[in-house]
């Protein structure tokens, strides 16, 4: 993040990352990951835990700074430069601990969120099933409840920690009569008997994470365990949403600027036609381009975590984050791309860790929801401010005393803190148009 938006502490915790980056990872690791040598880098997660990095946003007595999502994504960044699988591991805490922190029990903080940030346990998620893809409510994992125990059953694909993590954040049909979003259940599952890694898979890139298939058979699970209330886990989906995508784009911009300094270095070094390389456009463009995609991508990612910070409306983030996901992630291949044509030949080879990326960044446009469902998010959430504006209804959700504005007439984005409902009017710019009055020519049926 630009020197000129942090303040003084959050300085240092850049620092504070980039020591753990420089200093706690070796290039061995890298590699053993990499060749999947290593399937799940423990000690890579306790390390950070040893310097209080997990879970940067939640509160000291849980092991966390109390620090906002500024802070965060800020330390992100900084580990993602070490690829997607470091990245990821790095996040998870932050991810599941959200839904211990704001939907789990007191007792489930203390036995979960506080040793989790601490190094003591690991965790990971359990979403994706084979049949579901980006269908969650789909879910065909279930859950029984039976006495003080639930007796889960079901599998899920493409759990990053399947194979090395503690516990895991399972969603489970708890109501097979219910309409899809309102019978599914979110529980801590320890591992342990009934809980088997079926398949590990073998991945074009982010290795080392231990991503696997979990099955489900009649693995009992303590009823105190059930995060947030029976058969309410939409909500929890919903909300973490935001810190899946949120440390997705973060990481994203991360990868971008590891492969942008490998090019530019190059540019400077590289030679042809008796010239460095750099002074033709051809690679000098490529470059500017990539510095200016890394800028707003982090812009936007940073006006995501200002105003989740500021709790603004929780639609409004959910259209933020879901732009900012897109958008940060396709920067980043875009940029790894960049970075390889600049480099040439060498850089399709393993001289540079550039191919490397390359097949790490092609994975996060389709994790946390594919980008294409980020765009059916944007447009959705866009289409009801509009309308919403268009109808003169305020922050509060309640329309005003005034008669209902034209289009364009009132501005009422989700998020602005007001204290009239209705805010001030937008210029309506459909009238600044010479014949806008011709209503006989705006014929829309």
């Amino acid at each position: 993040m630009h020197d000129h938006l942090l303040t003084t502490e959050q300085r240092e915790l850049r620092d504070e990352v980039r020591t753990f980056v420089r200093e706690d990872v070796p290039r061995q690791l890298l590699l053993d990951l990499d060749a999947d040598k290593v399937r799940y880098p423990r000690s890579y997660v306790e390390k950070a835990a040893a310097r209080n990095l997990l879970g940067l946003r939640f509160p000291k007595e849980y092991g966390g700074r109390g620090l906002g999502w500024t802070s965060e994504i800020l330390a992100i960044e900084e580990v993602g430069i070490l690829g997607t699988s470091l990245g990821c591991l790095y996040s998870l805490p932050s991810i599941i601990g959200e839904a211990i922190h704001r939907f789990g029990a007191e007792d489930q903080k203390r036995r979960y969120l506080l040793p989790t940030l601490q190094g003591k346990l690991t965790t990971a998620e359990a979403l994706t099933e084979p049949r579901g893809g980006s269908d969650f409510f789909g879910t065909a994992t279930e859950a029984r409840r039976e006495g003080d125990t639930f007796i889960l059953n079901g599998q899920k694909r493409f759990v990053v920690g399947a194979e090395g993590a503690d516990y895991f954040l399972v969603y489970a049909r708890t109501d097979p009569n219910a309409p899809p979003h309102k019978g599914i259940s979110a529980f801590l599952v320890d591992r342990g008997p009934g809980v088997e890694v079926a398949h590990v898979y073998g991945l074009m890139g982010t290795r080392g994470g231990g991503t696997g298939r979990l099955v489900f058979r009649d693995a009992r699970v303590q009823a105190e365990n059930l995060v947030g209330r029976l058969n309410g886990a939409a909500e929890i989906f919903y909300r973490m949403m935001v810190p899946e995508r949120m440390t997705s784009a973060a990481g994203a911009i991360g990868m971008g600027r590891a492969a942008l300094d490998v090019a530019t270095r190059y540019a400077v070094r590289r030679k042809a036609f008796g010239r460095p390389i750099r002074e033709f456009e051809a690679v000098s463009f490529k470059l500017a381009d990539s510095v200016t995609l890394l800028d707003a991508a982090r812009a936007l990612l940073w006006s995501v975590a200002v105003a989740d910070d500021r709790d603004a409306d929780p639609r409004f983030v959910r259209r933020l984050v879901s732009e900012a996901k897109k958008f940060c992630t396709e920067t980043a291949w875009t940029v790894v791309n960049h970075a390889m044509q600049v480099l040439g030949g060498i850089g399709y080879t393993n001289v540079y860790p550039v191919e490397r990326l390359l097949r790490d960044t092609r994975l996060i446009m389709i994790w946390t929801g594919t980008n294409e469902i980020m765009d059916l998010i944007i447009q959705h959430e866009w289409f009801l401010e509009k309308e919403a504006e268009w109808a003169g209804v305020g922050t509060t959700g309640k329309a005003g005393t005034a008669e209902p504005a034209l289009p364009g007439a009132a501005s009422t984005m989700p998020g602005r803190q007001a204290t009239d409902p209705r805010p001030v009017p937008a210029r309506d710019i459909e009238a600044d148009a010479e014949n806008a009055e011709a209503e006989g020519e705006k014929i829309y049926e």
